[in-house]
């Protein structure tokens, strides 16, 4: 089986992130960008699958400050080849990534594409449905597990209430992954180092992106401040009758 997980990094929500003096965009002159953790996810279970049945794990990536060490990592896991496509992502949306990723994709005519759920930077929609729309292929999100079978794939989708189904998708397809049946494993540096000696990126240039179809941002803003939150103290029994004491002043008893 030959699979393709096409990833992206987002911003670091551990740091501070401020506004550029557009106002139109976040200012990337200390933004630090990682792994969008579902990617990471996608990439562990296109590993796995290839573990279990063989098959050929391409990784893709825009370029971004800090993706040569995810793909040699990603090498390091069980991919066997890492492609980069290079240009100006600054200002490029899903839209134009899904569109990007979409060309080189369809050059490699994998069976099965798997790529993370979402993003927390996904202002103008997920790229897995975007990407199989571009590709004319179809599409299943929250998926937790994957069972193949020939032509097909058995995924397991996951729902509120601890609900699970089974959902049997025809070959290609493209999945978006909520976990991998496995935490993503960690790789020693030693062996990322031993890889980057051997593994090759390859470099896809591109030129225009076209990014139309995605929202327009005309403003950001910095979330403001406030007092919202009310600190009860005193001993369980006192904290139990001021909160039922709230709840009445509220209605809600």
């Amino acid at each position: 089986m030959k699979i393709a997980v096409p990833i992206k990094f987002v911003p670091d929500l551990v740091e501070e992130l401020t506004i550029d003096p557009s106002g139109t965009a976040l200012d990337t002159t200390w933004l630090r960008l990682i792994i969008n953790e579902l990617d990471d996810h996608a990439v562990e279970q296109a590993v796995l699958l290839k573990e279990r049945g063989g098959g050929d794990v391409t990784v893709l990536a825009a370029e971004a400050d800090g993706v040569d060490d995810f793909l040699f990592t990603a090498a390091a896991k069980g991919a066997d080849r890492l492609i980069k496509l290079t240009g100006d992502f600054s200002t490029a949306d899903n839209h134009a990534l899904g569109r990007a990723f979409a060309d080189v994709i369809k050059e490699l005519q994998p069976d099965l594409i798997l790529t993370g759920v979402q993003a927390h930077n996904d202002l103008d929609g997920s790229i897995g449905p975007l990407l199989a729309e571009y590709l004319g292929l179809p599409y299943v999100g929250y998926v937790a597990g994957i069972t193949p079978g020939g032509d097909k794939v058995i995924a397991r989708k996951e729902y509120a209430g601890g609900l699970v189904a089974e959902v049997e998708v025809k070959l290609p397809a493209v999945l978006g992954i909520q976990a991998a049946e496995q935490p993503p494993r960690y790789v020693a540096y030693s062996k990322i180092r031993q890889i980057m000696g051997t593994a090759k990126i390859e470099e896809r240039p591109l030129g225009a992106l076209e990014s139309g179809g995605g929202v327009m941002i005309e403003r950001m803003f910095q979330p403001e401040a406030a007092e919202r939150a009310t600190m009860l103290e005193g001993s369980p029994e006192d904290v139990a009758d001021k909160l039922v004491g709230l709840f009445k002043e509220l209605g809600t008893l």
